[in-house]
């Protein structure tokens, strides 16, 4: 039997800051992000298993990508730590606001590397992450591909 690639979709709401960006992003803003994961792997053949048939359970899969990226992200706002955004931060974190502190540029791009480092992590040995996307507008997204990294 082969390879097969399987891809699940999820939402959430994240807003955002890029500190020292030239454009209007510099500012506070947020974004409705659809996050695309394809994994690939071999569909489970034992005629006794209770998941004949698949490479992974979507419902594992959810659950997973709920846990590291959904549920953390979903309606928080991510700043780098690393910049004086660290201010901005700490003031609505007093506020009990969700905010998430980030060692990078929370830029599509460097999201979508920090995804896929905590998906791979949790994924079972014999499923491999392929690639992700992560939309961030209608009309613009970062993708990660296993075989570029």
């Amino acid at each position: 039997m082969g390879k097969i690639r399987i891809t699940k979709q999820f939402t959430f709401e994240t807003g955002h800051a890029l500190y020292g960006y030239d454009g209007k992003c510099r500012n506070v803003h947020g974004h409705s992000y659809k996050l695309s994961v394809t994994v690939i792997g071999t569909p489970i053949s034992d005629t006794s298993h209770v998941k004949l048939g698949m490479v992974i359970d979507f419902g594992d899969l959810k659950k997973i990508v709920k846990e590291e990226i959904v549920d953390p992200y979903d309606h928080a706002t991510i700043f780098n730590k690393n910049t004086p955004h660290i201010e901005l931060a700490k003031e609505l974190m007093g506020r009990d606001h969700k905010v998430i502190l980030a060692d990078y540029q929370p830029t599509s791009e460097n999201m979508v590397i920090d995804f896929a480092g905590k998906i791979n992590a949790r994924l079972p040995k014999t499923i491999v992450l392929h690639s992700l996307k992560l939309q961030e507008t209608a009309t613009s997204f970062a993708e990660w591909y296993a075989a570029d990294n």
